[in-house]
């Protein structure tokens, strides 16, 4: 999946010099948690969050009366505490990519920018969204995991034995034990009324199911 293909498309944007009222006011109103900002040229110079917002509210408010803060918010620009520059990606950006540059930047939202114009923007909610679609969470499946060795052909093999016994694998997915070298997780999820069937058909053909949390995952090692 691409950034493209979900981004929000129809923006809410500001200019460097919209008061911080109006941005808060804004913000509250489409209930929405970034704004682009947009130079006079069309350009993204800068993105306010809902965050720096409320960083910048409780700032001065343990010394101020209410009709200062007010007073001050009326005069204090977005240009004055807009994060800039801005971290951006292109539509062709995958899901994954783009859930990686969140976590490496501590941040929540990245505008999308095409040809030196802003497209769309995604946010962490969207990118969670795809990957819980994709995981296939629903309450008439159920989740099993099978440690596996990292070696090529396994994935068919798993594939192929639940695909003789008519169980239907509704999602997939894999990640690297990091404790132990060479050694992926399948997690998958299957059916309700196949779970039974599928975990002993893996266990049969020698493979040790997870079913449900455990501390010590040794015993399921390859």
């Amino acid at each position: 999946m691409y950034v493209g293909r979900i981004m929000h498309t129809q923006l809410i944007t500001v200019s460097p010099t919209t008061s911080l009222e109006e941005a808060n006011i804004l913000i509250r109103k489409k209930r929405i948690d970034h704004l682009p900002v947009i130079n006079d040229s069309g350009k993204l110079v800068g993105i306010l969050s809902d965050r720096d917002l409320k960083q910048y509210w409780a700032s001065p408010a343990t010394t101020l009366s209410t009709h200062e803060l007010n007073y001050l918010l009326q005069q204090v620009i977005v240009e004055m505490i807009m994060i800039t520059p801005v971290i951006t990606i292109p539509p062709s950006t995958t899901i994954e990519r783009a859930a990686l540059i969140m976590q490496e930047n501590d941040i929540n939202a990245l505008p999308v920018v095409e040809n030196d114009d802003l497209v769309g923007i995604i946010t962490s909610t969207d990118v969670m969204g795809v990957l819980l679609s994709a995981i296939g969470i629903s309450d008439d499946s159920v989740r099993l995991g099978v440690m596996v060795k990292d070696t090529i052909g396994t994935l068919a093999k798993v594939s192929a034995l639940l695909s003789e016994e008519e169980v239907n694998i509704q999602s997939l997915f894999s990640w690297p034990e990091k404790n132990y070298s060479g050694v992926h997780q399948l997690v998958m999820r299957i059916p309700k009324g196949d779970g039974q069937k599928a975990v002993e058909a893996l266990t049969k053909a020698g493979y040790k199911v997870i079913e449900s949390y455990t501390k010590d995952i040794t015993p399921y090692l390859p």
